[in-house]
């Protein structure tokens, strides 16, 4: 009965320090982000504009699912 007592102190110790370690990782990673964010602001770049769809996209698309088509229908 003893060693079972032994083991059951020994498994609540374990949960425990992963639990507070688990707790003290969360603290140390919210307080990196208050950190981190101001910094990270001047660092970021704007984002590009991305070319509209035009015309030629469209035919483009449509001749490859016609290639596909075709090459799946063999």
């Amino acid at each position: 009965m003893e060693m079972i007592l032994d083991g059951v102190k020994l498994m609540v110790i374990g949960m425990l320090t992963v639990y507070i370690f688990l707790m003290i990782m969360v603290f140390c990673m919210s307080l990196m982000k208050r950190t981190l964010v101001p910094i990270a602001a001047r660092f970021e770049k704007a984002p590009e504009k991305q070319p509209t769809a035009g015309a030629s996209d469209d035919a483009l698309r449509a001749a490859a699912a016609a290639v596909a088509f075709h090459e799946n229908s063999k």
